[in-house]
């Protein structure tokens, strides 16, 4: 039997912010790199939406702003990824559609216990992340700010617009449209509606530019249509749908101020992040687009934009895409680390 890559952290049950109870919770990580004597090179790296802590080490490595042979790089799985606890992993009591909400705040939380208890870490030097992992870069720095040195996100916000919100109902729709979903009760994987949700993706994932442009190609993929196929056949494939609409659901409900220190008051959370901050937005990105992050960067005390333009839109951090982003990133992480 092979055995995992990665480690676990059992939480037991976790009490969660809507009132439910997560049974018997297990957070899945993996480091790199050791903790040195001052305890000062922490590097948190969330996962995002479709990501795993394998997925994420695209975005260090020998020579890079993250480094570590330098960093101590604590890699942690999104509730609700598949491998850290899931609808398809859960209690037999939470699995598919009885798994409960989880937010961005619950899962933080339970990062902060692993790094405190398990690795014994006093002090972040840099949360950082893509997407969904940028969106808990900002959650780890209003909901510790008095442990997290700086913060690098890039293609996400601290809040999830409304925009944002729709954009992810369109996706859902096409996925709960299959007659097989059942509810989230199905007895065989809504194959078609996991192939609709991926084909409505791509839409969005990349630019209006990329496709005008055919930069599909660049990609290895021939014609749209084989873009459009292989999404769908990848979502089908690797997915399971109650999985990916629990963390749909976490981003939709993504607000660093939505909890009982902020009250909602989103500005004051934005203020209250003391950490040093470079906010990376990609001007083509659809639906996580510089306008959310200038509005948050007015509010930060100490925050920098620093927009990217790339017809690759969101799709520009994925590791392996643009290679001039890769060194805009880590020129980033520099300074921010620097700082």
């Amino acid at each position: 039997m092979t055995q995992p890559d990665y480690e676990i952290f059992d939480l037991g049950r976790v009490e969660l912010q809507s009132g439910e109870a997560l049974i018997d919770a297990k957070l899945a990580y993996k480091t790199y790199g050791m903790l040195n004597a001052k305890g000062d090179n922490v590097v948190v790296l969330p996962t995002f939406y479709t990501g795993s802590h394998r997925r994420n080490e695209g975005f260090f490595g020998p020579g890079r702003a993250i480094d570590p042979a330098r960093h101590f790089v604590v890699s942690v799985n999104l509730f609700g990824n598949g491998i850290s606890t899931s609808p398809s992993n859960a209690s037999p009591s939470q699995q598919g559609p009885e798994f409960p909400c989880i937010t961005l705040f619950d899962n933080v939380y339970c990062q902060h216990r692993l790094l405190t208890e398990r690795l014994g870490v006093k002090r972040i030097a840099l949360v950082a992340g893509w997407s969904m992992a940028g969106c808990q870069a900002y959650q780890w720095a209003a909901q510790y700010p008095d442990m997290v040195g700086a913060i690098v996100p890039f293609c996400a916000s601290a809040k999830t617009s409304p925009h944002n919100f729709v954009f992810l109902e369109g996706v859902k729709a096409a996925l709960l449209a299959d007659g097989s979903w059942n509810n989230g009760a199905y007895t065989s994987p809504p194959v078609n509606g996991l192939k609709a949700f991926g084909r409505v993706y791509a839409g969005w994932a990349f630019s209006q530019t990329f496709f005008r442009d055919g930069l599909y190609r660049k990609l290895g993929y021939g014609t749209i249509e084989d873009l459009l196929s292989d999404w769908g056949e990848d979502h089908a494939k690797n997915w399971d749908a109650n999985n990916l609409l629990a963390k749909l659901w976490t981003w939709q409900k993504g607000d660093i101020s939505a909890n009982s220190t902020y009250l909602g008051d989103f500005e004051k959370a934005l203020r209250s992040i003391p950490a040093r901050a470079i906010l990376v937005p990609c001007t083509q990105d659809l639906y996580f687009p510089p306008a959310d992050n200038e509005i948050e960067a007015r509010h930060m005390v100490n925050a920098q934009l620093r927009p990217f333009d790339s017809p690759f839109g969101h799709c520009v951090a994925n590791p392996g895409n643009d290679r001039e982003f890769e060194r805009f990133l880590d020129q980033c992480i520099r300074d921010a680390m620097a700082a």
